[in-house]
């Protein structure tokens, strides 16, 4: 892991495309700034985690495909294993 130091406006730059500046330190906080392309997903971690899991989670998820076809048909949700 690289560790800089940086003063409240002071930016960094990553891969030429993606800058993030330090807007305002508040006690233990740290408010940054960051600039992106729009392609570039930008989240925080724990959300990153969160999404992680529940994809995880989806594709262990098994549908028996007649019952689904049959649950969308009649407009009922259908039983997942």
């Amino acid at each position: 892991m690289l560790v800089l130091t940086r003063k409240v406006d002071e930016s960094i730059t990553i891969g030429g495309r993606i800058t993030v500046t330090v807007l305002g330190i508040r006690g233990g906080q740290v408010r940054i700034g960051i600039e992106a392309p729009r392609e570039t997903p930008v989240n925080r971690t724990e959300i990153v985690e969160i999404i992680a899991r529940e994809n995880r989670e989806a594709s262990r998820t098994s549908v028996d495909l007649d019952e689904l076809k049959d649950t969308l048909s009649a407009g009922i949700r259908p039983k997942t294993t």
